[in-house]
């Protein structure tokens, strides 16, 4: 079944849909710089945390570390990361971003919170105020998310 199969009558179904929107949008832009989700999610952090190595890297996607060396090769071909031995041990490699894969994916955080603007145009500053609280209010009373 299709996203646009669903009649979105219900609060919850017309959340959905906004959270579609808002994921399609961040799909639309890693797809136009030529990234896989994968490949943009693990260029975020070692942007984020540079010098990483592979199990880390690993851990924090929930991949074995052999779809993680799969994955970094492809950044390296594109030379948007590098692996460098440090401490003279060759067998562990830290993680780096170059300054190509740096730029990449530079302005993520604002095309995001450009398409929550697009996404919430339609509100005035009042209601997405009120949108917020009453939002906030309800997920106060929810667990809070998890990687696992």
């Amino acid at each position: 079944m299709d996203e646009t199969d669903f009649d979105y009558t219900t609060s919850l179904q017309l959340l959905r849909w906004i959270g579609w929107a808002q994921r399609k949008a961040g799909e639309d832009w890693i797809r136009e710089r030529g990234l896989s989700h994968e490949q943009s999610f693990a260029l975020g952090f070692l942007v984020q945390n540079p010098g990483s190595i592979q199990r880390d890297i690993a851990a924090m996607t929930r991949t074995s570390p052999a779809s993680v060396s799969s994955l970094l090769q492809g950044l390296e071909r594109r030379e948007l990361i590098e692996r460098r031995s440090e401490g003279g041990n060759a067998r562990v490699k830290r993680v780096y971003p170059t300054r190509a894969g740096i730029d990449l994916i530079s302005g993520f955080d604002e095309a995001m919170a450009a398409t929550e603007d697009e996404i919430l145009a339609p509100l005035s500053s009042t209601e997405r105020d009120t949108l917020n609280a009453l939002l906030t209010k309800i997920t106060g009373q929810l667990p809070k998310p998890t990687r696992s």
